[in-house]
């Protein structure tokens, strides 16, 4: 698809990586929806930043686990851009929880964030695009969907689901819309990383550094223009996935 004149949703756009998605997609001539839960700040800020490309921004608070609030999101768009073209299911939730626990409140915020959402901005996103005749999604998931990790069990049953929602959508939708994901390795640290565990995290990789924003968003661009490419899973992580084997076999 080439992007220019296009409208592009970003959800969680607004920081972080997401911010970068939605101002690549911006600096090749798409409108951007900015979906954000919180932080108008810095959505206002990010709105400010993809119209400086010369395009148009409208920022939308909604939680995409609320399909009602999904729904008026869309509405909007839909009213001030005429619809949505591409779509980049990127808002995400990562909270820690010990597995049993009495405790579900943390799986069911990941799965009505990770697979609820996506599935409901994707649900009222992809009739216009079928009218039209022309769309794109691209679903962001994360390493966990090939590994358990410790402690995260909403975390990567959600992610894992986003990539069977990926294929079967790339199935239901073809062959008017595409439907890819891409999973990024390290980019930005979270705020609780050392500079021990930033180091070790880069050591970790076969590149032996942390990826950038600006890669992650890269990569989400080639999905979107790639013409010929659908229901696949595309890893930028600079190796992590096997970095593990750098040094040891078995």
């Amino acid at each position: 698809m080439k992007i220019a004149g296009k409208t592009a949703l970003v959800t969680g756009g607004a920081k972080r990586v997401g911010r970068e998605m939605t101002l690549t997609m911006a600096q090749a001539g798409a409108n951007v929806v900015i979906n954000f839960r919180s932080g108008p700040t810095e959505a206002l800020a990010t709105a400010h930043a993809a119209e400086a490309f010369g395009v148009q921004a409208l920022p939308y608070q909604a939680d995409v686990s609320k399909y009602d609030q999904v729904r008026e999101m869309v509405n909007a768009a839909e009213v001030e851009f005429g619809g949505i073209d591409i779509l980049i299911n990127n808002a995400s939730i990562f909270e820690k929880q010990p597995f049993p626990s009495d405790d579900l409140s943390v799986w069911h915020r990941s799965i009505d964030t990770l697979v609820h959402g996506p599935f409901f901005v994707a649900n009222l996103v992809a009739p216009g695009m079928l009218r039209r005749g022309e769309g794109v999604i691209v679903n962001i998931g994360d390493l966990s969907v090939f590994e358990g990790w410790p402690s995260y069990t909403g975390h990567v049953v959600g992610k894992s689901a986003l990539i069977a929602l990926t294929r079967q959508l790339a199935l239901e939708l073809a062959p008017a819309v595409r439907v890819n994901a891409m999973i990024p390795g390290p980019a930005l640290p979270p705020h609780d990383y050392d500079d021990a565990k930033y180091e070790r995290v880069a050591a970790n990789t076969l590149l032996n550094r942390w990826g950038t924003p600006e890669e992650m968003a890269a990569a989400v661009k080639f999905l979107v223009e790639a013409d010929y490419i659908t229901g696949e899973v595309l890893v930028v992580d600079g190796g992590q996935r096997y970095g593990h084997r750098k040094h040891e076999a078995g």
